[in-house]
Parts: structure tokens; C-alpha cells; sequence
């Protein structure tokens, strides 16, 4: 299947092509529940959006997961020298296979470079910020982490009319998927020496990072807590409702895809609030059963919409 997706994106050279299946490793390894949802796009949708999600995760792995005894450095040397490579990428010097094809989709899809600088400027952030006093604060590092993702695949997803009105949906789509992440990974979060819940909103409640360093160490959520992570929790809400508007603007082929997204990552919040908040005892997940009942449903409408006159698979010139 992966070889019938290259040949539908029109990617003929053999190291591109093999470029683009380790992009697509890495969002198999790292991200079921986008990982499925991708698989409702069109063939030849599907190679783009690896790159593009692969290089992420390959760039957050560094902030997160540093190799020990790593020859080049610390994480901020590697992750400039990151950087640095992928500007050479962007301009035609491929010396990684996962920038060659991300920079293969950047030029495919006329996707903004800034986008990028700016996705690494947040993740430059998680290597010396680990708490943020408000949330403008959070949503500095939020643009950088998230927005900017919705914004990079919109070329690729296509929409109906001008890019420039789906825009802020896509970018509020990607902003709640990462709230939604905050909540869940709070625990995991502490473990790494980070809140990204704003400062002030937690002591609104009375709370600060001693007391869910408290909740982390005793496994278990106190009144204080619950209460200010409902409140964020509603926040992650708002967001979800207000990206939703923003599906039907999308080409009729890469609904289903992102509806199937919203919903199962939607479904986190849910199983967050059904725990009455202990993120700190387990991490919340929607299970195989349900994201397979979603897609499969999702899979249907998916078919259609290709089938249809409009819903030939995407070609980077299209939206």
C-alpha cells in the first residue's frame, strides 16, 4: 500500500521514495490516532502529510529524548544543527532523508518555510522554559508546536475556497489536539521538569507546581487540581468547537480524515473528564475497538468523496 501511495503522489525517485517510508515509520511508531485518521485521505495525500508530521516528531524527539552519548552535543547544538540542515533542505541540499522529504513536500505544496523556523523556535523553548506565567505566554509556544502544523498540511488537505478562510480553523485545530496533550501528559510533563498549564489560570484555583508535584508523587488528584484542569480541560473545549466550523471548509476528500482526528482526540477530554481528572494515575487513551468503529464509519464517507466528480485524489496544484 505505502508503494501505491508514492506512485499515486507521483514520487518516482527511488531515495525520495525512500525518504518519504521513514516519515512514514515514524508516524506509525509515534502516532496511532493520527496515524489512522491518514489513512482516509487519498493515496496521494498520504506521502505529504508523513513528511511533514515525521519531521515533528523527528525534531521533538531530540527536545525529549536525547540520545545519551550523543557525538554532536547537547540537544541545542543538535537542534540548531537541525535547523541549519533543514534551510539547506528547504534549498535544495538534501544530506537527511527526512528533510529531502519534507523539502520534496514544501516545494510540491508552495508551503511557507517560516512555518518551520517557527515550529523550531518552540521547540528551541522547551529546552530552557519550563513554566508559563499566562496563557499568551502558552500560546507563544503553542503557535510554534501546533498552529503552525494545521497550517503547514492545509496546502495539502486542500479547501473550497481561499486557503487564507480555513487558515485559523486549521490552526485552532492543531492548537486543541496540543491542549488536549498538555492535559493528558501531565504527569509525564513533570517528569521532564515542564507545566504548560498557564501559571496564573492554576492559582486562580489555589494551585501551583509544588501541589501537582504533590498530586504526581502521591498518584493522585486533589479538589485544587481537579478543579483548575476542569477548568482547562473547558478551555481544550472551546477550542474543538470553534475548529469544527472550520472542517466543511476543506475539500470534500480530506473531511472524513480530519473529522476522524477531531473526534478521536475529542474523545481524550472525555476519558479525561470520566477519570474525574487523574491524569496522574494513568495516561488517558481511546481504545482500539472505538478508533476503529470511528474510521471505519469515517471510511465510507471517505470512499465517496473520491468517487465523486470534485473528489479525484489531490494533486499539490488543487486548493
Amino acid at each position: 500500500m505505502t508503494r501505491t501511495e508514492l506512485d499515486a503522489a507521483g514520487i518516482r525517485d527511488a531515495q525520495l521514495r525512500e525518504s518519504y517510508l521513514r516519515c512514514r515509520e515514524l508516524n506509525a511508531r509515534h502516532g496511532r490516532t493520527f496515524f489512522l485518521a491518514t489513512r482516509l485521505l487519498a493515496p496521494a495525500q498520504r506521502p505529504a502529510i508523513h513528511a511533514l508530521y515525521g519531521f515533528a516528531r523527528w525534531a521533538d524527539d531530540i527536545v525529549d529524548e536525547p540520545p545519551t552519548g550523543d557525538a554532536t552535543g547537547s540537544a541545542a547544538a543538535r537542534l540548531d544543527a537541525v535547523a541549519k540542515t533543514m534551510r539547506d533542505s528547504l534549498r535544495g541540499t538534501h544530506d537527511d532523508p527526512i528533510l529531502a522529504a519534507l523539502a520534496d513536500t514544501a516545494a510540491r505544496y508552495e508551503i511557507e518555510h517560516a512555518l518551520f523556523d517557527d515550529f523550531l523556535d518552540s521547540m528551541r523553548m522547551d529546552l530552557t522554559v519550563t513554566d508559563y506565567p499566562d496563557r499568551a505566554a502558552l500560546d507563544r509556544y503553542i503557535h510554534g508546536s501546533a498552529a503552525v502544523i494545521g497550517l503547514q498540511v492545509l496546502p495539502v488537505l486542500g479547501t473550497i475556497g481561499p486557503r487564507p478562510e480555513a487558515a485559523p480553523y486549521a490552526a485552532a485545530l492543531g492548537k486543541a489536539f496540543q491542549l488536549t496533550n498538555f492535559l493528558r501528559d501531565v504527569a509525564e510533563d513533570l517528569d521532564r521538569g515542564r507545566v504548560y498549564l498557564p501559571a496564573d489560570e492554576l492559582a486562580a484555583f489555589g494551585v501551583d507546581r509544588t501541589r501537582l508535584q504533590w498530586c504526581r508523587t502521591n498518584r493522585r488528584t486533589d479538589p485544587k487540581v481537579r478543579s483548575a484542569l476542569a477548568a482547562q480541560h473547558a478551555v481544550a473545549r472551546d477550542w474543538y468547537r470553534y475548529a469544527d466550523a472550520g472542517i466543511a471548509l476543506l475539500h470534500p476528500v480530506s473531511r472524513p480524515c480530519v473529522a476522524t482526528a477531531a473526534i478521536l482526540y475529542s474523545e481524550i477530554l472525555d476519558r479525561i473528564e470520566q477519570s474525574e481528572f487523574a491524569v496522574f494515575t494513568a495516561r488517558a487513551t481511546v481504545g482500539n475497538a472505538r478508533r476503529t468503529r470511528v474510521a471505519g464509519s469515517a471510511l465510507a464517507r471517505a470512499l465517496w468523496a473520491r468517487r465523486g466528480s470534485r473528489a479525484r485524489a489531490l494533486t499539490p496544484t488543487e486548493g
